[in-house]
């Protein structure tokens, strides 16, 4: 089977584990402690089983308060994001790669394709030299 182009919403026929298991996305704060609308969302590799990897702000963060995602984001299920703001629920079958913004007090939503979507920063060693896989381990 083809594999949908990035833009293209997934139909049940092409659905992806990475849409098919998870059902959480995660929202910034301000948008139920101010009572905010979600302007900005961008949807990356999911990082766990739940996670759809849909992320969305109010536009109101600043660099600091979105990185801090433990402190400033919640788990919220796809259904609630659709009871809360049904212009979502179309937007929430896109697949990874997607970014999504509307203007304040606008209702339409514009795709964005010169926004970078921000990746876990992963520490990786690579190397061609066998001998460090060979090497004696010096903690024994």
């Amino acid at each position: 089977m083809k594999t949908p182009p990035v833009d293209t919403p997934i139909s049940e026929n092409a659905e992806t584990n990475q849409t098919k298991n998870g059902f959480l996305a995660l929202v910034s704060k301000l948008t139920f402690d101010e009572n905010l609308p979600i302007r900005f969302m961008y949807k990356t590799v999911p990082e766990h089983l739940n996670d759809t990897g849909w992320r969305l702000y109010t536009g109101y963060e600043t660099e600091e308060y979105a990185a801090n995602e433990l402190a400033n984001m919640l788990p919220v299920p796809l259904v609630k994001l659709s009871s809360m703001d049904p212009s979502l629920t179309d937007l929430l079958t896109y697949n990874a790669g997607t970014v999504w913004e509307r203007a304040p007090n606008s209702d339409s939503w514009e795709r964005v394709h010169d926004f970078k979507i921000p990746s876990a920063n992963v520490e990786v060693d690579i190397t061609n030299n066998l001998d460090r896989f060979n090497a004696p381990d010096e903690s024994q």
